[in-house]
């Protein structure tokens, strides 16, 4: 697969404007990026302006904290996806997998999952704020609500993605699961780093210089 269709090219600033979200969709369709990631009250705008082509938007829910209700995650994940957005990443309810209340974790997830079927739903860990014990745990409970992604990061935490822990993701999901990758991925090099160990997916805000100094397709193995 061609590095190109790893990336969900992101803007997910609170300043970013109509304009850059409009700039951010016309960079994915000259790049023919996999999708663009936006916060969801600009899923409309991201809507009109990719038309019928083939680059998916994926818009945040519960985002960038994953604290506040089931309820409320599931009703902005189905309002986006009856706006146009075509994946979900969620925020897991990270206070709640530390105080080791799994079950409330589990159910956050799953009932998201139920409410927007077959959409495709990425958990994001937040692996900053988590041990390596509970980055395992955060996700075998994914596995179990049946999400099709684990995502390393938001963004807006202490950092983004690393290598380390994208080996443990991948050890603990095996092939159950994809990953993303997210966040401190502004170059070539580490993106074929993280394809390397096993990431399906990689978002960024510094796509267009990854690709750009990509001279052939990264090939998996």
């Amino acid at each position: 697969m061609e590095l190109n269709r790893y990336i969900d090219h992101t803007l997910l600033s609170a300043s970013a404007t109509e304009a850059d979200i409009l700039q951010l969709c016309d960079e994915a369709l000259k790049y023919n990026f996999y999708s663009v990631c936006i916060n969801s009250s600009y899923v409309p705008i991201a809507k009109q302006a990719l038309g019928r082509s083939n680059v998916k938007i994926c818009t945040v829910v519960g985002f960038p904290l994953g604290g506040m209700s089931t309820e409320a995650k599931m009703f902005e994940a189905k309002k986006a996806i009856e706006q146009g957005a075509t994946e979900i990443d969620m925020v897991m309810n990270i206070g709640r997998l530390k105080s080791k209340n799994h079950v409330a974790v589990l159910k956050d997830i799953s009932n998201v999952k139920r409410a927007i079927g077959l959409i495709p739903l990425k958990v994001i860990i937040e692996i900053s704020e988590l041990s390596k014990n509970e980055i395992v745990k955060a996700c075998e409970i994914c596995i179990d609500a049946r999400a099709d992604f684990v995502k390393t990061s938001t963004g807006f935490s202490k950092s983004g993605a690393t290598l380390t822990a994208v080996k443990i993701m991948k050890k603990s999901v095996k092939n159950l699961l994809k990953i993303k990758a997210f966040g401190d991925i502004n170059d070539l090099e580490t993106a074929q780093k993280y394809i390397d160990i096993g990431a399906s997916r990689l978002g960024s805000t510094s796509s267009i210089n990854i690709v750009s100094r990509s001279k052939k397709p990264i090939v998996t193995i």
